[in-house]
């Protein structure tokens, strides 16, 4: 009941403000008289608005509320959509190979090479998940390119992204585990904008910096220019650095005064940084720096750097150098390439840029993950943040090597999805993370837990309209329990559309579940009949071959038709006996009608006593009638009394002596029939009985004489 201030749900005042309030709007005009909340599909709640049943404005209303699911909210319900469809191909191949590698060592009895080339697999896997995520897609080239642009705007990257990236760098792709710090220098240029939302970071103070950039005269006398420029070096983004150093006012060719030892120091610096040694295979088209793919060629090229920005440091141009701006903001970035580490905590925003200026500058030869966390610590230590953002504890999670943390971290910030996928990144890491997800545990009912997370996200899939029909390729890959899920999960989608129920009958069709498909068409078979669609519902028990259930339609449906083939009431069941077809076996009882509706079809033709050859085929279709065992007892007076045209034809005897007696012998049967108790008289007239019996015997007695 509403309150007196109007709320529906009433807020208790002891937690002093701290709960959150979200309008609800119903459209509905005050009193309401109550309220109905539900649990609708999906992470929804359905809510059922009433109003006092004698007003004269509707009843009510009913809305779907929303819940938030703890996901990735960058991420729009359509674009999750396409993500969780665009996933299941590459799932569902790597779990066809990982099939294919157990068969062939059972096979060899031989050690599996799955553990030498597996992660081939796993980061080819990890390149199509990784696509669907979406990226920096730059917008074309302009003609006229902004001399003092920055920065390139492209699409905003997303958290999501960045953590399957991150994991598929340490975990998944083996080939450049030699090159990991490196690896971490791009992740953070491409991701460090994410930061930016609770802290600042370098990327916006850049992105800050370019607002006001066109309004700046004197660009080198401003100490932005200087502090973005050494925050920017700090974490090595060698191509915005060297593009900024060429917008210095000592590159005009129209100076009042004598610059060239100015811009010849400028110059050196900006060569120096783009000749930088990278302990790399390659960098990426348009990025400065000189890569090595060995350590010692790295190690000699680094030497002879360092001692070239040594020699900078210590010449003496800088004394003939004007500009102190200019000789200082150069001076602090020689620091931080020489490793100053003051130098370079000035420089950094929060402590993953601080981390990654360590590998480029002070552990330039940090090769694989070793010793990397002890780092992280005390990048954390002289770099604490007041807000912990979701990517920086995966993060540390990863770092410490610690699994269980990693997953309980991909459930808490990025959903079902992410854990039931990243999970054969995890297992592609190490074998001691292989044996722990896979490892089958008494206390989950004998799953592992790699299984337990699909069943989960098999779970979530199931409960969407949009989405279940994909749930099956997880429940499918989960071999203890999956199967019979995969069976409740079939069992339960609606049969009233056609196409729900075509898909459904499909899914059984592809995982071999024949027994769960006959279930289902007599599910629906017995739905259509009970809401009115006679044909749908004998349809699909036809195909079911639900032959009980059959003979019993066909007994409610000898009820309808009537009791006389002339009844015009048969004509709205000539619908439903048009889908019997010609197979006998799959229409039980019903294939009489199929039967009697071909005999009314003649019997119709015969029109004036003039049509000869029809009246035959009537003829021959009663036969067929009363000489199949399907045909039920009580039809035998009425078809016969409707036949008694055919009886009395005047051209000739229609009917042989052996067909004649049969019928006879039938009308004896009735006779007997009818002393017992339970037989049910037709409505025909009291006269009909010897009507028929004379006919049949005047028809004998033509058909003895024609033979």
């Amino acid at each position: 009941m509403p309150g007196g201030d109007g709320a529906l749900v009433p807020v208790p005042s002891e937690n002093g403000g701290s709960v959150a309030v979200y309008p609800l709007h119903h459209g509905l005009n005050p009193p309401i008289a109550r309220l109905a909340i539900s649990w609708s599909r999906g992470n929804s709640l359905r809510v059922s608005v009433f109003r006092p049943p004698s007003e004269d404005q509707a009843g009510g209303k009913v809305m779907e509320v929303k819940l938030s699911n703890g996901g990735d909210q960058e991420i729009t319900d359509a674009q999750w959509r396409r993500i969780e469809y665009g996933s299941v191909l590459p799932f569902a191949m790597l779990q066809s190979r990982r099939s294919s590698f157990s068969s062939s060592s059972k096979v060899s009895k031989s050690p599996s090479p799955y553990h030498l080339d597996w992660w081939e697999y796993v980061i080819e896997y990890s390149k199509d998940i990784s696509s669907l995520l979406g990226g920096r897609k730059l917008p074309p080239t302009p003609i006229i390119e902004e001399p003092k642009a920055i920065f390139k705007k492209g699409e905003e990257p997303t958290c999501l992204k960045a953590a399957w990236e991150m994991m598929e760098m340490f975990y998944a792709d083996k080939q450049s585990q030699a090159w990991l710090p490196e690896r971490l220098v791009d992740w953070l240029a491409d991701y460090d904008t994410l930061f930016s939302r609770t802290q600042a970071t370098i990327h916006s103070k850049l992105v800050d910096f370019q607002k006001d950039l066109v309004n700046i005269q004197a660009i080198e006398d401003d100490p932005r220019y200087w502090e973005v420029l050494s925050s920017a070096l700090a974490v090595g983004w060698l191509d915005t650095v060297v593009k900024m150093l060429r917008l210095h006012g000592s590159y005009q060719l129209d100076q009042l005064s004598n610059r060239e030892v100015e811009n010849g120091l400028v110059e050196a610096v900006a060569v120096l940084i783009s000749k930088m040694p990278r302990l790399r295979p390659e960098s990426a088209v348009g990025k400065l720096g000189e890569c090595f793919k060995s350590k010692p060629e790295f190690s000699k090229a680094w030497e002879k750097w360092r001692s070239q920005i040594t020699k900078l440091d210590c010449s003496a141009f800088w004394i003939q150098c004007d500009n102190n701006q200019t000789r200082e903001g150069l001076k602090g970035m020689l620091q931080i390439m020489l490793g100053n580490i003051d130098t370079i905590r000035m420089a950094t925003c929060h402590w993953i840029e601080l981390y990654v200026s360590h590998f480029l500058y002070i552990r330039p030869f940090t090769v694989g993950i070793e010793s990397m966390y002890s780092l992280a610590l005390k990048c954390i230590q002289w770099k604490p943040a007041s807000n912990t953002h979701r990517l920086t504890a995966l993060l540390i999670g990863i770092l410490e090597e610690n699994t269980e943390v990693v997953l309980a971290e991909c459930s808490k910030e990025y959903g079902p999805w992410m854990v039931a996928h990243a999970v054969e990144l995890l297992s592609a890491g190490s074998e001691q993370a292989e044996i722990l997800l896979h490892e089958e545990r008494y206390n989950l009912g004998g799953i592992s837990i790699g299984e337990l997370h699909r069943l989960i996200y098999a779970q979530v899939l199931s409960s969407h309209s949009l989405t279940w029909q994909i749930a099956p390729i997880y429940l499918t890959s989960c071999m203890k329990q999956g199967m019979g899920l995969l069976e409740i999960l079939l069992h339960r989608q609606s049969v009233r559309h056609n196409e729900l129920l075509l898909k459904n009958i499909e899914l059984c069709r592809l995982y071999g579940l024949n027994h769960i498909s006959s279930n289902i068409m007599k599910v629906a078979g017995v739905y259509h009949w009970k809401h009115g669609k006679k044909g749908a519902g004998v349809y699909w028990l036809q195909q079911a071959q639900d032959a009980n259930r059959l003979h019993r339609i066909a007994q409610q449906l000898f009820d309808s038709v009537g009791k006389s083939i002339s009844d015009e009431s048969f004509r709205q069941w000539e619908g439903v006996i048009e889908l019997l077809g010609s197979d006998s076996k799959s229409a039980g009882g019903l294939e009489f009608l199929r039967k009697y509706r071909d005999f009314k079809r003649f019997l119709q033709q015969v029109t004036g006593g003039k049509s000869t050859e029809a009246a035959r085929q009537a003829a021959e279709s009663l036969i067929l009638l009363m000489k199949n065992p399907s045909t039920p007892q009580r039809f035998w007076l009425p078809l016969l009394y409707d036949s008694l045209k055919l009886l009395n034809w005047q051209d000739c005897p229609l009917l042989n002596v052996s067909d004649t007696n049969l019928l006879l012998n039938k009308l004896q049967e009735l006779s007997l029939a009818r002393l017992r108790p339970d037989f049910k008289e037709s409505s025909l007239p009291p006269e009909a009985l010897s009507c028929v019996r004379l006919a049949l015997a005047t028809n004998l007695g033509r058909a003895i004489l024609d033979e």
